[in-house]
C-alpha cells in the first residue's frame, strides 16, 4: 500500500500549520517551504477544510490554522480523509470482484486485519507528535518568529 502525494502533503500542511500556531498560516508560504504549486497546495487545503482538519480564515489578514489542537488530529484522520479508498485487493469490493475463490480464499481476510493494524497504528500517532522537534521543523520550513517555541 502506497498513500498518495495528497495525504503526504495534508499531514506537512498540518505541521505547518501546528507549528506556526500562534499565527494564521498562509497557503503561498506553505507551498514555498514544501517547495509545491501554489494550486496543488491549494487543492489540498480545500480538502483538509472539507474534512473539517483545518479552518481558513477569509481577508485580508486571513490564512490558515488548525481546526482542532494538534494533540487531537491523528494521522488516521488525515488519511480517512485524503485518500480515496482502501481497497488492497481486488476482492476487498465483493461486487465487483471476479475472483472464484473469493468465498473459499483467507487472502482477504489476512489483508484486512493488516489493514486493520495499519488503522491502529495511525490512530496512536497525532500532528502533535510529529512536531515532537517544533524548533529543528521550524528552521528547516523557514518558519519566523515562533512565539511558543518547545524543544
Amino acid at each position: 500500500m502506497r498513500l498518495t502525494k495528497q495525504t503526504n502533503y495534508s499531514i506537512r500542511i498540518l505541521m505547518y500549520c501546528a507549528v506556526n500556531e500562534e499565527k494564521l498560516s498562509q497557503t503561498k508560504e506553505i507551498a514555498a517551504s514544501y517547495g509545491v504549486s501554489e494550486a496543488f497546495m491549494f487543492k489540498i487545503v480545500q480538502t483538509l477544510t472539507k474534512g473539517k482538519l483545518i479552518e481558513s480564515v477569509r481577508g485580508r489578514y486571513g490564512g490558515l490554522k488548525l481546526a482542532r489542537e494538534a494533540k487531537d488530529i491523528t494521522l488516521l484522520d488525515v488519511v480517512k480523509v485524503t485518500e480515496d479508498n482502501f481497497l488492497l485487493a481486488e476482492c476487498f469490493d465483493e461486487e465487483t470482484a471476479e475472483c472464484p475463490l473469493i468465498d473459499v480464499c483467507k487472502v482477504n481476510s489476512a489483508l484486512r486485519e493488516a489493514l486493520n493494524a495499519f488503522f491502529m497504528a495511525l490512530s496512536k500517532h497525532t500532528i502533535e507528535d510529529m512536531i515532537e522537534n517544533r524548533r529543528s521543523i521550524s528552521k528547516a520550513l523557514d518558519i519566523k518568529n515562533l512565539a511558543n517555541e518547545k524543544a
